[in-house]
């Protein structure tokens, strides 16, 4: 009698390592299931007849996936037996069948038509995922890995016969991550970068994104590499998978499909050209001709330094007649004091009559005081009356209580 069993399936064994191996089975997996649901366990038979039957009903729930039917009577195509069964029982489906059945017999010489020659099934093929058959086409980035270490492995195996005639040289060595290649950019200034649209050439496609997807490129006149600026948008959107707008601020995409799905949805169909980002495109674009002191023959480059008059540790004066002071002088900068200006004010005993004849002298006349004065009046009025009734209306909404009774208790 054996002493390696198993409880949970009722199995008996004749080592330990074949008990061992039972516990790594789909059977046993299944049985302990079975035990947690309160249910009791299958023989091994039994649980192979259930497998095959769960295979068989996943077969044939895929062949019905990718079974297509065609309906001659009415020339539409069904991805699902379901959607025929439901297109047979409406009514276009049979003013259509009678009059395709009425032809058929016309052109048969009066043989009636058969149901199997109103419908054909067959199996839809599977299409490969777009990087799976450039890879099996030989264009696709693993495809050009594989071609890069082909070519490394015959340089590796090229000898050279004559290196006995020259002197031993010390190699340097170098680290493996200085020879790791960037890949090919596959797309070029003719295809889109929003879309696998491919046009003649370059204007063609730049036509096209600009109507498809409304992307420009900022400041034409001013960009002189317009087909390297493409060129490094596709390398930036192919190789890298960045998004246009967001650059590396946003989400990280692992597919040319997904980053494109994402600048076509989130409307980023456009460079990030402002801030930080322009120094990314400095290569190609020329601003030097906006400059005001633009000169032809002039190095864009070169580092301008002003011509100073004077200053010390504090401050300093450029050509223009400008201070320019240290931060730590700042406080004092924000007074604006003014030397020119009198402080103390000299008092007067006949103000009044100063200011009247300093009016006099600008045009002020006896009519215009007394206009003045009038109006002044009026104003006064309107503000007493505005007070008054403001008061009245106060009162009302206050809802004053006119009898007053002390509450004492008694």
């Amino acid at each position: 009698m054996s002493h390696f069993t198993c409880l949970n399936c009722d199995a008996r064994f004749a080592s330990a390592d074949v008990q061992r191996d039972h516990y790594k089975t789909d059977w046993h997996r299944y049985n302990l299931k079975r035990r947690v649901a309160q249910l009791p366990p299958v023989t091994a038979e039994e649980f192979q007849q259930r497998v095959l039957s769960a295979r068989s009903a996943t077969d044939a729930a895929l062949e019905e996936q990718n079974l297509s039917v065609y309906c001659h009577a009415c020339r539409r195509q069904f991805a699902s037996q379901k959607a025929h069964d439901n297109h047979l029982n409406s009514r276009k489906h049979k003013e259509l069948l009678a009059r395709f059945e009425r032809e058929q017999m016309t052109a048969s010489g009066g043989s009636a038509s058969t149901a199997a020659s109103v419908c054909t099934r067959s199996v839809v093929e599977q299409r490969p995922h777009p990087a799976l058959a450039a890879a099996a086409a030989g264009k696709g980035r693993l495809a050009f890995a594989e071609r890069v270490a082909k070519a490394d492995d015959d340089d590796e195996e090229f000898v050279d016969e004559d290196d006995d005639d020259f002197e031993d040289i010390e190699e340097e060595e170098v680290d493996s991550d200085e020879w790791d290649k960037i890949p090919e950019n596959p797309l070029t200034e003719r295809d889109c970068l929003f879309c696998t649209h491919a046009s003649e050439d370059l204007v063609e496609n730049l036509k096209h994104m600009s109507v498809a997807h409304s992307f420009f490129i900022p400041d034409t006149e001013f960009c002189t590499d317009i087909e390297g600026l493409l060129y490094y948008l596709g390398e930036k959107v192919a190789n890298y998978f960045i998004c246009l707008f967001c650059n590396d601020r946003g989400k990280t995409f692992y597919s040319l499909d997904a980053v494109r799905k994402h600048m076509v949805d989130k409307g980023h169909c456009q460079m990030l050209h402002e801030g930080v980002a322009l120094a990314e495109y400095a290569e190609y674009y020329d601003y030097s001709s906006s400059y005001p002191d633009n000169n032809e023959g002039m190095d864009i480059d070169e580092e301008v330094v002003p011509d100073l008059l004077d200053g010390d540790e504090y401050q300093l004066v450029l050509p223009s007649g400008a201070v320019i002071g240290h931060r730590s002088l700042l406080r004092y900068y924000k007074q604006r004091l003014r030397p020119e200006r009198a402080v103390v004010i000299h008092k007067s005993d006949r103000k009044l009559h100063r200011v009247l004849s300093e009016y006099r002298a600008l045009g002020w006349t006896q009519t215009q005081q007394l206009s003045a004065a009038r109006k002044a009046r009026d104003i006064h009025l309107m503000k007493r009356v505005q007070s008054k009734w403001q008061m009245k209306l106060g009162c009302k909404a206050n809802k004053l209580q006119k009898h007053y009774r002390a509450q004492v208790l008694i």
